[in-house]
């Protein structure tokens, strides 16, 4: 049985030594060479006394900084990914929280480290894979490991501001890992096209993989996601076949054109998620990819991935949604109301998980865990913990699971409880709309509508009062070139609320 996710490399490095595991357009790493790598920079680290406890990186996205993850992992030690996109605030509040006494750095990043007061060992990546391999020592923290030893600490955003450091461990991610494989039919063949930051967790769905089965990953250059021709001439350069993108990538592709240009002529497994896809440019995809196979997948990083998955088989209507499906094996997905019990079929609840998927909580910060990570109320008898997602859903009369909105989407307006997720739909259902998103002003009560595409406003506005009651009709629209995102993809509310008052600010000037 396993119970180590190094065991995917060891098993693969046998098999297919001289094939090229990771890439970019700069550098190509084969197993061979991944193996050989990560084993130095664990011996290297376990010599300078770190065992047990969180290891920062601070490196450029390369395939560089996957060996530096694994690396840490073969240490005993579990990896904590810092990134130049992020805000040195950010990075300021992770080393705070972590306490950690060690961080990795490329040569390129060391006076970033500088100027960010880290008072640990900062250790040169290059540097540490000048030493010699340790078998003896690496063999003996093998020998002391379990199966529910961390292995990363991802930082996701915090409503009060402060990041929250999910702590993953080696059980949560081989159960993540075979559940996705098994279900997007993945190979030795498999080519993936990664489109995440490595520092979220939604790059697993390529680098375990990757050694699972002795794979390929590329990670595609940050820039090519702001010119989606070059972006797909990538794809094809590469013969890249499966790619596990956010909804926002996918859209970027299918809303400016692209495929009476040029099309991926090697895709064939197309799974998405972190957002509702808008049907109209699903539909783009569907019928310019007719052989593809097309997965919706769901899940929160404190479930370790995606949790669920709906395989799409049929076309879709503009008013409808793509559901989210089922639960992964080993998983399961309760609806429980805010008395604590489950919905009856076809009403909505907060979506609920459990299994081996829950990660160990939040790092640092049990208060928060005990929040979100709670015993199972349909169950009094005995520990069994689930993670409320803070997501509303509803199963339909197949037994699929429907993303609804969030929790904190559903607002109560002028005396009536509004899904923002409902207001949305229907404006994505024109095909002038390249994307959409509705936010709710608290502090003065009103719904700002922001979107980008070729429609006015004022038909937009003619439009939605054809279609909504009069209550959800939007107070504002703001029209953008683009509406701003993430470092992961998903809409940024809190940037387009800031649009919306500063807009607001030079009214009143």
């Amino acid at each position: 049985m396993q119970t180590n996710v190094l065991e995917y490399i060891e098993k693969t490095v046998n098999e297919v030594p001289d094939k090229i595991a990771f890439a970019d357009d700069k550098v190509e790493i084969t197993f061979s060479r991944f193996y050989k790598d990560c084993r130095t920079i664990g011996t290297a680290l376990a010599n300078r006394g770190i065992y047990k406890e969180p290891v920062l990186i601070f490196m450029e996205k390369s395939p560089y900084t996957i060996e530096a993850f694994f690396g840490t992992i073969y240490s005993g030690n579990y990896y904590v990914p810092l990134d130049e996109e992020m805000p040195k605030k950010r990075m300021e509040l992770i080393i705070e929280n972590t306490n950690s006494r060690m961080l990795i750095c490329s040569e390129k990043m060391l006076e970033k480290v500088e100027k960010l007061g880290f008072s640990g060992q900062v250790c040169l990546f290059e540097e540490l894979l000048t030493g010699d391999i340790d078998e003896k020592q690496l063999l003996t923290i093998r020998e002391q490991s379990v199966d529910l030893d961390p292995i990363y600490v991802l930082f996701t955003s915090g409503s009060t501001g402060i990041p929250k450091g999910v702590v993953g461990h080696h059980r949560g991610v081989i159960d993540y890992i075979e559940n996705l494989s098994e279900v997007l039919e993945l190979n030795r063949d498999s080519v993936f096209g990664n489109q995440a930051p490595l520092y979220f967790d939604a790059c697993m769905k390529e680098l375990y993989p990757t050694m699972k089965f002795g794979g390929t990953t590329y990670l595609i250059p940050q820039q090519y996601f702001m010119f989606p021709v070059k972006l797909v001439e990538f794809l094809n350069d590469k013969k890249i076949n499966t790619v596990c993108w956010v909804v926002s990538a996918l859209t970027m592709i299918s809303g400016f054109g692209t495929f009476d240009i040029v099309k991926p002529k090697y895709l064939h497994t197309i799974a998405f998620g972190s957002e509702v896809f808008p049907i109209k440019e699903f539909n783009k995809w569907r019928d310019n990819l007719t052989e593809a196979a097309f997965t919706n997948l769901y899940g929160p990083t404190e479930a370790t991935g995606m949790s669920c998955y709906y395989k799409v088989n049929r076309s879709f209507e503009l008013d409808e949604v793509i559901p989210v499906g089922r639960p992964f094996r080993n998983t399961q997905i309760l609806l429980i109301n805010e008395e604590g019990k489950a919905v009856p079929q076809g009403e909505t609840g907060e979506i609920c998980i459990r299994g081996t998927c829950l990660t160990a909580g939040y790092y640092n910060n049990s208060e928060k865990t005990k929040e979100v990570f709670t015993q199972n109320p349909l169950n009094p008898y005995f520990p069994d913990l689930i993670y409320r997602t803070g997501d509303i859903g509803r199963f339909d009369e197949s037994g699929n699971l429907i993303f609804v909105s969030r929790k904190d989407h559903q607002i109560k307006h002028m005396g009536h409880r509004i899904e923002l997720g409902e207001i949305e739909a229907n404006v994505n259902t024109d095909d002038r709309i390249q994307s959409v998103c509705c936010v709710y002003m608290k502090e003065s009560g009103k719904i700002v509508l922001f979107y980008a595409g070729d429609l006015d406003k004022k038909e937009l506005t003619s439009s939605l009062k054809e279609k909504l009651p009069r209550y959800m009709i939007p107070n504002a629209i703001v029209q953008l070139e683009a509406l701003p995102l993430t470092p992961n993809g998903k809409k940024n509310r809190l940037v387009m609320e800031q649009i919306y008052l500063d807009m607001k600010n030079k009214e009143k000037k």
